[in-house]
């Protein structure tokens, strides 16, 4: 089992999501356990169990490249021991988020996502018009050795009409109110491997 570090990082992660709405930090969790689940979401890729991810939901769910085009497997518990890791982990940061802001939420969905080179996700909400559970967003990225050069940021478009670009680099978190922070994945010249998630509640 994976000690886990995110506990040092609670109190910034509770002020920055009360301050501004959003949170950016690196080294979250440990190396190893960064490093392995990449390894399973490349694995998982190879044998073919990752799919083309939709648009929408229920019986509006469709799948389209000129809006997304990455390729996602949602994660269970007991799939694998990383992925039960970042699941533990995701599950105590939960259990803080409640504690600090009473938002009632019950469970944590999440899936690998694989974005092939020259992939984007076109600017949008997390939060379905007809389902407003989803509550806190939170990706955490698994590329190792990432330049500037290779793309692949995540745009955040920021209360104060500013943008923000956080490269998709390994160990680093994204976490941000799913309903106000509207947000773009940039294309990307190689491969670009993440776990997004939303904390949703009652």
């Amino acid at each position: 089992m994976h000690e886990q570090p995110l506990q040092r990082h609670l109190p910034q992660i509770i002020d920055d999501l009360a301050a501004r709405g959003w949170s950016r930090l690196d080294n979250v969790l440990p190396a190893s356990l960064t490093h392995e689940l990449a390894e399973e979401c490349r694995k998982r890729a190879r044998a073919g169990a990752l799919n083309p991810a939709g648009v929408g939901r229920g019986q509006g769910l469709a799948v389209r490249e000129g809006i997304r085009g990455d390729s996602i497997q949602w994660l269970e518990h007991g799939q694998s021991a990383p992925s039960d890791g970042y699941l533990q982990a995701m599950d105590e940061l939960r259990s803080a988020l409640n504690q600090a802001f009473y938002l009632g939420l019950e469970d944590f969905e999440c899936h690998f996502a694989c974005y092939p080179p020259g992939a984007f996700y076109q600017k949008h909400l997390d939060r379905f018009r007809d389902d407003d559970r989803r509550t806190v967003t939170a990706v955490y990225y698994l590329n190792e050795a990432w330049q500037a050069e290779h793309g692949g940021a995540l745009r955040l478009y920021l209360a104060d009409e500013t943008e923000l670009d956080v490269l998709p680099s390994a160990g680093t978190l994204v976490l941000f109110i799913s309903a106000e922070l509207p947000h773009e994945v940039l294309p990307a010249t190689r491969e670009r491997l993440s776990l997004t998630g939303w904390f949703r509640r009652r």
